[in-house]
């Protein structure tokens, strides 16, 4: 799913007053944070994910494996958190037209 412009800025409008729902902790990215990533995703379309990591390069690989691995799409990432969204059957956010 590709969104335009206009629907990525108002999702990061909505995105901005939302708490990061996923912080991944000492052990990084495993099995089990994805799963947890995967079921926020479902449930909430729209979410914010915490990587606390000093090291430029391994945060950008960590939130590059994130969004691979759940096939949602990189709303933007500022600092440690990472917005992201994927549409879910149900629909919860409506987008606006493109």
């Amino acid at each position: 799913m590709t969104l335009s412009n206009k629907q990525k800025q108002h999702l990061k409008g909505l995105a901005h007053s939302l708490k990061p729902v996923i912080q991944l902790g000492a052990n990084g990215l495993t099995e089990g944070v994805l799963a947890e990533i995967e079921g926020a995703l479902s449930h909430h379309e729209l979410i914010k994910v915490k990587v606390p990591t000093d090291d430029r390069e391994e945060k950008s690989l960590i939130m590059d494996a994130i969004v691979r691995e759940t096939k949602a799409e990189k709303l933007q990432s500022i600092g440690h958190t990472l917005v992201l969204f994927r549409q879910s059957d149900e629909k919860k956010i409506e987008l606006p037209r493109k």
